[in-house]
């Protein structure tokens, strides 16, 4: 499920398959021209305000929704040739995949791989988050990584978040996979012990960390920075 015209805007401009879309009829004229230009993706079907509200996740809806098809990589050998990527390992908080999702989105890594351990990426609250940055990335999702790491390392450089231990983030001549592990709990050692080098980022201030997304802003927004 996909709502908000932002989100449905994004969706209708990927590769997912739209399914259907979903107007209120309260709403269905602000939403006119939209519906027209997707005519040819998806079947319209009007709604009523009492059947809208059984569906929608909105506090304040704008009564457009749309129901899609997910498109994620088959395994591996279809992951892009070129450009970063990007490992989330025990994700679980919705809100926090879907903000790495809007910064993979934004700094270029084209590929989101999930631990088997993670909340479903197609979680409302995540595509709502992730504000449509979903639906261009490709996604492989319940990943055991202690199996997937090994494959990775031939062709990237693995890169492990930490919060106490590595150098501080830079750019690299090499593609990177960027691991990053969860807001309460990291990394565990065993995956820590595939690293090709840890990062960390230095603090000035007395808080006890960076949030999930904000520590990974930081390293993917040094990782792809051209030195000076």
């Amino acid at each position: 499920m996909a709502e908000g015209y932002k989100v449905v805007s994004e969706l209708l401009r990927s590769p997912w398959r739209v399914r259907a879309l979903l107007v209120v009829e309260q709403k269905k004229a602000r939403w006119k021209a939209l519906l027209q230009e997707a005519t040819d993706k998806a079947e319209v079907f009007v709604l009523s305000e009492a059947q809208w509200d059984k569906l929608s996740q909105d506090v304040n809806p704008e009564g457009i929704m749309a129901v899609a098809e997910p498109a994620f990589l088959p395994d591996l050998s279809h992951l892009p040739r070129e450009g970063h990527i990007l490992l989330a390992y025990g994700i679980n908080n919705p809100n926090n995949l879907g903000a790495l999702l809007r910064t993979a989105h934004w700094f270029g890594f084209g590929a989101i791989l999930l631990s088997d351990n993670s909340v479903d990426f197609t979680n409302p609250k995540v595509v709502r988050t992730s504000m449509g940055s979903l639906f261009h990335l490709s996604v492989m999702p319940d990943l055991d990584f202690s199996i997937a790491i090994g494959e990775l390392k031939e062709r990237f450089f693995l890169v492990a978040g930490h919060t106490r231990d590595g150098a501080a983030p830079h750019s690299c001549s090499r593609r990177i996979a960027l691991l990053m592990g969860s807001e309460s709990h990291g990394l565990p050692d065993s995956l820590l012990e595939w690293a090709d080098e840890r990062w960390r980022i230095p603090g000035a201030g007395g808080a006890e960390s960076l949030s999930l997304p904000q520590a990974a802003a930081i390293m993917m927004y040094e990782a792809v920075r051209q030195p000076v």
